[in-house]
């Protein structure tokens, strides 16, 4: 994808402004852009002083009836009583178009930083992702993808193969690296699991707190298994991982089951993270944006780091999947 719309060149606040007239929706305080690497987000004020955000999505990343599939279930989790940030209704949709660029409205929900050390957060967080998962498992996506080995290492390799971001020298040994990943995922990735919708990024970053966790940014969402929505939230030592799966699990089997047996999927879907995050960047890379946030990319030294970093997760990948405290009984 290259050009203006990939770049997002075109979207001044004139244009954002006229879309957000189009809605209903007369802006009277400044746009304050937020943190978003993908596509472009702001809040603001209107001129009855309640907040919003707007959501412009990257241009050809999804087709209408993807992110259509993403506003339904974070609708549905509403409607379910659910803390998730969905898209508003105005004049009768959720999604809208201005100039070539497709955006949403969203109320503004403030929250504090959701505190990865804190058990009792990590509790209502289990309970709350099972609340999320018994209503993702009434259907699946039908036009959203599902998490596999193609999207996250065959199509990241291929980008990698032709990135001219990476040292000629390290070319190789890189695409080596990503090849023994993928080599070694064949062997230890399995689909002895049911495919359900998630929230596809659920990292700590994406939770706010509230008086309990709201969950924001389902831009990721996809078909997947359910130990997806939960690995990246733990951390820490081999002990403290015990510790946050026996709470994450004893909260979150409240309202959902959970099989045991994707715990052996965690290793392999941290090392599909990795690939697929370092192929996301170079595919954005022309985008202005990046060089400027990840400026060590240029760097001959991260690339080196980068490959010592995928062989030492091949080798993981072969290690006896983590063991459940013997509380937990799944």
């Amino acid at each position: 994808m290259k050009g203006p719309a990939f770049n997002f060149q075109n979207l001044d606040p004139d244009t954002i402004l006229d879309a957000l007239w189009q809605t209903g929706i007369r802006v009277e305080s400044g746009l304050t852009a937020l943190n978003s690497y993908e596509n472009r987000v702001y809040q603001f004020s209107d001129e009855d002083r309640k907040r919003y955000v707007v959501k412009f999505y990257r241009p050809e990343r999804w087709s209408d009836q993807q992110i259509a599939e993403e506003h339904q279930f974070t609708t549905e989790l509403l409607n379910d009583e659910v803390p998730v940030a969905a898209p508003l209704l105005l004049q009768g949709m959720t999604l809208h178009q201005h100039q070539g660029y497709r955006y949403a409205v969203f109320p503004s929900l403030g929250g504090r930083q959701y505190e990865t050390d804190n058990y009792d957060q990590l509790e209502w967080v289990g309970r709350f992702l099972g609340r999320i998962h018994q209503t993702a498992r009434k259907k699946t996506f039908t036009v959203r993808p599902t998490l596999g080995l193609k999207e996250y290492i065959e199509e990241p390799l291929a980008v990698l193969e032709q990135s001219r971001l990476i040292p000629a020298k390290l070319i190789e040994p890189l695409l080596a690296s990503v090849r023994l990943i993928g080599t070694t995922l064949h062997n230890y990735w399995h689909t002895q699991w049911q495919p359900m919708r998630l929230h596809g990024d659920c990292h700590p970053g994406n939770i706010l707190w509230r008086d309990g966790p709201l969950f924001v940014d389902l831009d990721d969402a996809r078909n997947g298994p359910a130990i997806q929505d939960l690995w990246m939230l733990i951390n820490g030592d081999v002990q403290e991982q015990r510790i946050q799966w026996d709470i994450l699990l004893e909260a979150y089997s409240e309202f959902s089951e959970f099989d045991s047996h994707e715990l052996s999927l965690i290793e392999p879907l941290r090392a599909m993270r990795m690939v697929y995050y370092l192929a996301w960047v170079v595919r954005r890379w022309e985008d202005p944006a990046f060089p400027a946030s990840f400026p060590w990319m240029t760097d001959e030294d991260f690339w080196r780091r980068q490959i010592a970093i995928f062989n030492q997760q091949a080798k993981l990948l072969q290690e006896p999947p983590l063991q459940l405290v013997p509380t937990f009984q799944g």
